[in-house]
């Protein structure tokens, strides 16, 4: 079995909201030169329909797919990399995921911060149920 990548500090599914100081304090590095930060939160609107809340689910293995998720993306370029992701209600303006990669640079830490969510998104088996004002409501994820 291989060792966890020391790089991947903080991989996390939380029903509390999520902290960006967490996040940003778990990818300080005297190493690093740069941070990239991604902060993902509840819109109050999607698909011109008005938001009234959402509710994220995850499987069982969503953490362990994050965590092998955070390790394929970094790099020898990466300092250190931190991802949580919200499950449970959340509201317009609460923050859904965050994801802080520092690195000697910054272009790397731009990189891998964009391609550490986009992976998160079309990877973990995360589900977001929206339900709109107007009653209706959408599964996203499934």
């Amino acid at each position: 079995m291989t060792q966890p990548d020391p790089r991947v500090r903080l991989v996390d599914l939380r029903d509390t909201p999520l902290s960006v100081d967490e996040a940003l304090a778990a990818v300080t590095d005297p190493a690093a030169g740069g941070m990239a930060l991604f902060v993902g939160t509840v819109r109050q609107q999607d698909h011109a329909k008005a938001v009234d809340l959402l509710d994220y689910s995850a499987h069982p293995s969503a953490v362990d797919v994050m965590r092998e998720v955070a390790e394929s993306v970094v790099t020898d370029e990466i300092t250190a990399l931190a991802a949580v992701h919200r499950v449970g209600r959340l509201h317009v303006g609460d923050l859904a995921v965050v994801v802080a990669v520092s690195a000697p640079h910054r272009g790397a830490a731009l990189t891998v911060c964009r391609e550490m969510i986009d992976t998160l998104k079309h990877r973990v088996p995360i589900w977001k149920h929206q339900a709109f004002s107007d009653g209706s409501d959408e599964w996203v994820g499934l």
